[in-house]
């Protein structure tokens, strides 16, 4: 039986308004080591365990939490965590709550993660704005989605990452020292790192640097009409580019020393985004 059979994102999202009567236009899922709540006033927590169908994360990092918050008078809300194709989810559970987020009304999705660089310009602690992305997970979460339920599945994806949001973003870190770019992301399925010689494959392909995620959220947003802004904190030279071996703890340990700074960014995205839509009203 098809996960969504057995799990309805209405559900979810039942739940989730009779805990917290909210009404957001703007979501944000964190990546590993990344925590941007801090920018929320009024915060509440929901566990994702505690969501009717919403996937549990089970690698460090992430922290499987719904919060929800106020920013400047609106509602937000911020996924903590999510899991991968990887952990042995079904790519429908990967994106399950991407579709959780559009049935709440978000129409801005701010999706970010940690990523090894692979354009030689970068280093860790980076900032790269996603203008496009490789998908070479080997899969599609739109091949699951029934040709009933009236959207077509053969989504657009020319401009996936919204430029007006890619323009803020790479405007704001005005006269500070953070180092933003914009660049390619290949998302690869993981769990193992990449060889050097993948590594160099991507650079070939195009690709500035790569992930274990995102991508398939980004689709599934796109197919539900969502606006999109992509973040990604460059951790690491991918492999082959350096000595140095990788691991997961080094990765945690710079995303979590720059998620000030792409707070701050997230701050000016959302500031422009308040005042674009000055006229919402929150439920």
């Amino acid at each position: 039986m098809n996960y969504k059979e057995n799990n309805s994102v209405q559900d979810a999202v039942k739940y989730i308004t009779s805990i917290k009567a909210i009404s957001p236009f703007v979501g944000i899922i964190s990546g590993s080591g990344w925590d941007v709540s801090g920018i929320l006033d009024i915060k509440d927590e929901i566990p994702y365990k505690d969501i009717p169908g919403f996937p549990r994360p089970a690698i460090a990092g992430h922290k499987g939490r719904f919060i929800s918050g106020r920013y400047k008078g609106f509602d937000v809300v911020v996924l903590q965590g999510r899991v991968h194709y990887y952990e042995g989810y079904g790519i429908e559970e990967v994106t399950f709550p991407v579709e959780v987020l559009s049935g709440l009304g978000v129409k801005y999705l701010i999706v970010t993660n940690s990523a090894g660089g692979i354009n030689q310009n970068f280093k860790s602690g980076d900032i790269m704005v996603i203008t496009d992305h490789i998908n070479l997970m080997g899969v599609n979460p739109l091949r699951t989605i029934s040709a009933s339920e009236g959207r077509t599945r053969f989504v657009d994806m020319s401009d996936t990452y919204n430029q007006e949001l890619i323009n803020i973003a790479l405007g704001s870190g005005g006269n500070t020292d953070i180092e933003i770019h914009c660049g390619t992301l290949a998302a690869m399925q993981g769990p193992s790192y990449e060889t050097p010689a993948e590594v160099r494959m991507l650079r070939t392909l195009g690709a500035d640097a790569v992930c274990m995620s995102t991508v398939p959220e980004v689709i599934m947003a796109r197919y539900l009409g969502v606006k999109v802004l992509g973040l990604s904190i460059i951790t690491n030279p991918a492999a082959g580019m350096t000595n140095v071996s990788l691991t997961h703890e080094e990765v945690l340990k710079t995303a979590a020393l720059h998620s000030k700074d792409a707070a701050m960014i997230i701050s000016k995205v959302l500031d422009s985004l308040a005042n674009k839509n000055a006229s919402h009203t929150p439920g």
